[in-house]
């Protein structure tokens, strides 16, 4: 154990040693200092103010200065986007600004566009506004007019199309005019002309017939040119309408439910000259608002270009001011009110790093006073920090999922780099599948770069960051499929010849009449004249069965053995004797023993029955075993370790719970009569006080006892059930290999035994779609749950608590969009 204990050190295998620093920063210097802490990225702040609410904190003032500011770059962004302009990928190099010189810019932009946006919609408007007035009177002519008695002239120019940008204040009182009295008001019949919304003109039609009793003729035709919505910016497609009517009671009715329905109404004289001049009229005020419209369209975007181009760096800027003073807002004033008290958690290698910062903002600052950095006691549980890279960090994320490592606590990550695509790739073994998941992997790290800078989709970002994780499952699945000889489930003679021929030289269909062995075993894998012979699938369920079980029992093995270093690590005595030492025992007496016989039936090619010999273990210890014994003195070694196993269940629950209550007793036993010393009586037990929380004072047997109790049953039904649960390494391994054969034989062979190209073709998109959908993203993914639980349940429940919390640092490179 001393050779143990003299090994250095693995950086992943146990959380970093955190310190509680306490910080005395002047004001002055407070907003440098924190400034240069966030770009290091290694002091977790305390919050010390967390009795009073944001309203309450001192800097309340710039935080919302900070979220005004957010608020305006959002609205900036939002026209950016809307115009279809890009924004600069990469911050533009000007000078630094200062927050209230950037604070009054973007006031002066936010008024600027919110002007211009104004004025374009009022132009816009009553652009639409001239639009539809020159249908009106192109189609309101066409009505009046049936016999289509135009001139030449005129139809070219009602049907110019013209797109005006300018302001034009007389449209609405031209609006607003009364019809003039013409031919039809001295027969008594009048009209009224406008534009609705096509998806309105059929109720519209409906309601004035109903309201008029029928006394009206309604004519309409669709709009030649869609209407741009100034509110929306879509386009909207409307219908030319003109109603003829008799007397003013109708006229009054028609033109509420034009109101009503949001009709837009235009008057239309019956003359055919003024109806000219009045169009001519139209379509030079189209023209003039036309240019208008463009002229103030292309200053905008020059604004929001010129805005553009600094609009990532402004936002980088404000989110690291508000985040600074959202840190300001957890530290404290002294008495003196001239120095801000902080405190936060840091790993112990980052100590030289942080003082160092803290002496360069307080140069920077031209302080007198320089920052005190002082280690603090606590007896407070460190938050758990792993220093990870690109490789690393998606194996730790995935542990994580499950529960945060306790502080100082044996990290699963370790082994789950190579356990976790190895479990994987027993259910997933096929080389050919595991070469298109390789090429995918490389793909993705080819191209790591380019695409880690890009805001990439909830799928692909989930991918990408699983990226190694896909490179390592796929080379276990191509080293898995060669020991299964699968290559989209075809066997292949890669190390040499077969060992099994032909029964004699008549053997036409060696799958169906069989086979016979007349060479030595082939030398790595299985061999290929397994594949379609009869006792194929006996025999690979057989190998598959045996083999989960062994890779089940050594991982839940190693998941006790992690449970003896952490109890080691922890200098806590009870946990090895009275937990690791009966479960290791329990373990291997019943599995263990099982794993044993598995491997000496192989080595000796016996035919004992594992079945029968496990069963009557338990309800027939003593029975002789016949013909399923495997070696000399079998029978006294499942009575013993049928007793053994018995033992240890007692052995887990009741010394531990008995044991603790002595100890409580003995180290509390003078609390009443105010023992002296009793902090340092905690530092002899337990040295390291921010690792182990006090709590004995509140010892309650009955719920510890229940708790030991809990946790013994659990051990022992779970011995069971997780030995049972890896056997789906075998069913999934089957699965897949069985589903590979389907889709090859009676998919691809089949289409390839017509003499057809068409169906060869057909059946080899088939193949294709069920290989890549099916095969390779289907079964690729319910591998990967499979041994997710695996890991998560069968091996972590033996040693890991993960109850701890992560170390989450201060750091500008943390931020995000969201965090505005």
């Amino acid at each position: 154990m001393e050779y143990i204990d003299r090994l250095p050190s693995m950086d992943l295998m146990r959380s970093e040693k955190m310190m509680l620093a306490q910080l005395i920063i002047p004001v002055e210097s407070a907003h440098r200092a924190v400034s240069y802490l966030g770009q290091l990225g290694l002091l977790q702040f305390r919050d010390l103010n967390d009795d009073k609410s944001p309203f309450q904190r001192t800097f309340v003032n710039q935080v919302k200065r900070c979220a005004e500011m957010s608020r305006k770059l959002r609205f900036l962004k939002d026209q950016i986007h809307k115009a279809g302009l890009v924004l600069s990928p990469l911050p533009a190099s000007e000078t630094d600004i200062e927050l209230e010189e950037l604070e009054a810019r973007l006031a002066e932009h936010e008024h600027e566009l919110i002007e211009m946006n104004h004025n374009s919609e009022k132009l816009q408007q009553t652009y639409n506004e001239l639009l539809e007035f020159k249908m009106v009177l192109q189609k309101a002519g066409d009505f009046l007019m049936p016999d289509g008695n135009h001139s030449a002239a005129q139809e070219t120019e009602l049907d110019e199309n013209v797109h005006t940008n300018n302001g034009y204040a007389d449209t609405a009182s031209l609006m607003e005019q009364e019809m003039q009295p013409g031919i039809s008001n001295q027969s008594g019949v009048k009209f009224v002309s406008g534009v609705i919304c096509k998806s309105k003109a059929l109720r519209f039609e409906r309601m004035l017939f109903r309201t008029t009793r029928g006394n009206m003729l309604f004519n309409q035709a669709p709009a030649d040119d869609p209407i741009v919505d100034p509110a929306s910016n879509e386009m909207v497609e409307n219908t030319i309408f003109i109603v003829f009517f008799s007397g003013e009671q109708a006229r009054k009715k028609i033109l509420k439910i034009c109101e009503a329905f949001g009709a837009n109404c235009y008057p239309v004289a019956e003359d055919a000259i003024k109806r000219m001049q009045i169009t001519r009229d139209v379509l030079s005020r189209l023209s003039e608002l036309e240019t208008t419209l463009e002229a103030g369209l292309r200053h905008r975007d020059a604004a929001l270009r010129s805005i553009g181009f600094q609009l990532t760096k402004w936002m980088n800027m404000v989110r690291r001011e508000k985040a600074i003073y959202d840190t300001l807002n957890m530290l404290n004033f002294d008495v003196t009110k001239k120095c801000l008290v902080g405190e936060g958690w840091c790993p112990i290698f980052a100590k030289t790093m942080i003082q160092d910062a803290l002496q360069r903002a307080t140069f920077d600052c031209n302080s007198q006073v320089g920052i005190i950095f002082h280690v603090m006691d606590s007896i407070e549980l460190p938050p758990t920090f792993f220093r990870t890279n690109h490789f690393t960090n998606a194996y730790q994320e995935i542990v994580d999922a499950y529960g945060v490592a306790k502080y100082q606590e044996a990290n699963p990550a370790v082994y789950t780099i190579i356990t976790f695509p190895f479990l994987f790739a027993v259910m997933f073994g096929d080389w050919g599948h595991g070469i298109c998941l390789l090429l995918g992997a490389l793909v993705l790290i080819a191209r790591e770069k380019r695409l880690g800078s890009q805001k990439l989709g909830s799928f692909m970002e989930m991918l990408f960051g699983g990226r190694y994780i896909l490179l390592l499952m796929s080379l276990f699945s191509i080293y898995c499929g060669v020991i299964y000889n699968e290559f989209f489930s075809v066997p292949f003679h890669i190390f040499g010849s077969s060992a099994y021929k032909c029964r004699d030289t008549t053997c036409s269909d060696a799958h169906s009449v069989g086979l016979v062995k007349v060479g030595d075993a082939y030398p790595f894998g299985v061999d290929p004249s397994w594949r379609g012979s009869r006792s194929e699938l006996p025999f690979l369920n057989s190998l598959k069965m045996k083999m989960s079980i062994l890779f089940g029992v050594s991982q839940m093995n190693l998941g006790i053995l992690m449970s003896y270093f952490n109890a080691r690590f922890f200098s806590n005595s009870l946990d090895i004797k009275y937990q690791f030492v009966p479960q290791m025992i329990f373990l291997n007496s019943l599995f263990g023993y099982l794993s044993l016989l598995i491997i000496i039936k192989w080595c000796t090619g016996s035919q004992a029955d594992l079945y029968h010999v496990m069963i009557y273990m338990f309800l027939s210890p003593f029975e002789d075993l016949g013909e399923n014994k495997l070696f000399w003195g079998q029978g006294v070694l499942q009575v013993i370790l049928l007793i053994v196993a018995v033992i240890a269940v007692p052995w887990m629950l009741f010394p531990k719970p008995f044991i603790l209550k002595r100890l409580h007793t003995e180290r509390f036993q003078g609390r009443t009569y105010g023992m002296l010393g009793t902090s340092d009586m905690y530092h002899d037990e337990e040295p390291d006080s921010a690792r182990h929380p006090h709590g004995e004072e509140d010892f309650n047997f009955s719920e510890v006892f229940v708790h030991q109790m809990i946790h013994s049953i659990e051990f022992v039904l779970g011995a069971v059930s997780n030995t049972a649960s890896y056997l789906r390494l075998w069913a999934l391994s089957l699965a897949h290999s069985e589903l590979s054969t389907v889709f090859y034989e009676k998919v691809l062979l089949l289409a390839w035994g017509y003499n057809n190209i068409i169906i060869r073709l057909v059946g080899l998109a088939v193949f294709a779609f069920a290989t890549a959908f099916i095969l390779l993203m289907m079964e690729s993914l319910s591998a990967f749950l499979h041994a997710l639980r695996l890991h998560w349940v069968e091996f972590q429940n033996k040693f890991y608590s993960g109850d701890g919390y992560k170390f989450m640092p201060f750091s500008f490179a943390a931020l995000t969009d969201d965090d505005e």
